[in-house]
């Protein structure tokens, strides 16, 4: 299994900045350092799919869906299944990162959420 983790360089006035605000237990919207933004959840939002959800974190908006189908196996494997996983993001989202970091973030979200499905399924065999 794969790991990413994306790490953004900070100035040295930038990381002062951030400890400064650790200090004094303030994040730069003004909340204390443990006060949450309030979170809202709405599941069902988009009728095409199987599931869907979008979930909203202060100003943060996040959409989110599952479409499934079943189709026939390869003639090669006939008794193999198939699971394709597809994700998509906006890159406006944070425009500070380019379409490239976008390009790789999403095929390794993409393969690890396969992996995830694949080891569910091998877990649960015996109940499909």
């Amino acid at each position: 299994m794969s790991v990413c983790v994306v790490m953004v360089a900070c100035s040295v006035g930038e990381q002062q900045f951030l400890k400064g605000g650790i200090a004094q237990e303030l994040r730069t919207d003004g909340r204390k350092r443990l006060t949450y933004r309030h979170t809202y959840v709405e599941t069902g939002v988009i009728p095409q799919a199987n599931g869907s959800a979008r979930v909203r974190i202060g100003g943060t908006d996040v959409i989110a869906c599952v479409k499934a189908e079943i189709g026939r196996p390869s003639s090669l494997q006939p008794d193999k299944g198939k699971v394709a996983v597809f994700i998509d993001c906006s890159p406006t989202a944070e425009p500070t990162f380019g379409v490239s970091f976008y390009l790789a973030l999403l095929l390794v979200l993409g393969g690890e959420v396969r992996n995830c499905l694949l080891i569910l399924l091998w877990l649960f065999k015996d109940v499909f």
